[in-house]
């Protein structure tokens, strides 16, 4: 299934950043779109901006219960994309420092919600034989990158989650795989920057410095890069199981 045009693509996290931007590409290459997510009035946004073919839907991608009612809420509907791409960045500490409950909230959206939305949307595409999964991870964890352990744990998970969903459902028609972004501009990196100075000392514009030397071209990716790789992924038809960095040279 690689005419992105007719199908129906749910996105979490669709709100904002990264889930907005992955709508739009989808939305502009001909799918129906579903933004999911927690903040009813940006999803609704994003549902207008975007205009026809696209609908927003609450979701609290952590919460089992939360997760059927979306499912219930879309019986109707062929989902053929998911992309599952809610996360919270969680806390900037040494691991001596983070406590259990902001552990477990970072596991809680991170990974529980990507297992809980594909245990919920997974049986319709294995059903019909067709269907794409793309789980947003992360460079990080691939590379050291002190004081976000959480964070880091986190999106290492949903790697080893894709590739082993990937030979769960890959027999029945269905590809699981993983994009990791690099660091991408935009606020959650800025407040990133910012509680990495107060812990260190230096400046928000020194920690950001520091950050992207460890990029090969010396800068942060893009929204727009982001969402395009996503685009490129599905019209890849023998891409599975596979974790595709997004980093400008992050990890070389």
């Amino acid at each position: 299934m690689t005419d992105i045009a007719g199908r129906t693509a749910l996105v979490t996290g669709g709100g904002s950043g990264l889930g907005a931007a992955i709508a739009t590409a989808l939305h502009a290459a001909g799918a129906e779109v579903v933004v999911v997510g927690r903040d009813v009035a940006k999803l609704d946004a994003v549902a207008a901006r975007l205009g026809d073919r696209a609908r927003a839907l609450a979701c609290d991608v952590a919460d089992e219960a939360s997760v059927d009612a979306l499912r219930d809420a879309l019986a109707g509907t062929e989902v053929s994309i998911l992309v599952n791409n809610a996360g919270v960045p969680g806390p900037v500490a040494a691991l001596t420092d983070i406590s259990v409950d902001d552990w477990d909230a970072v596991f809680d959206v991170n990974v529980r919600g990507t297992f809980l939305l594909c245990r919920a949307f997974l049986p319709g595409m294995t059903a019909r034989g067709a269907g794409d999964v793309i789980n947003v991870a992360s460079v990080s964890g691939k590379r050291p990158l002190a004081h976000r352990t959480p964070y880091v744990a986190s999106k290492m998970a949903v790697i080893g989650l894709t590739s082993t969903l990937a030979f769960e459902v890959g027999p029945a028609g269905v590809s699981v795989n993983s994009l990791s972004p690099g660091p991408v501009a935009g606020p959650r990196m800025e407040r990133n920057f910012r509680l990495e100075a107060e812990r260190s000392g230096a400046s928000a514009a020194e920690a950001e410095r520091d950050f992207v030397s460890r990029a090969a071209l010396g800068r942060m990716v893009t929204e727009e890069e982001v969402a395009g790789a996503v685009i490129a992924m599905l019209g890849m038809p023998g891409l599975c199981g596979a974790d595709i960095d997004l980093s400008a040279g992050m990890v070389a």
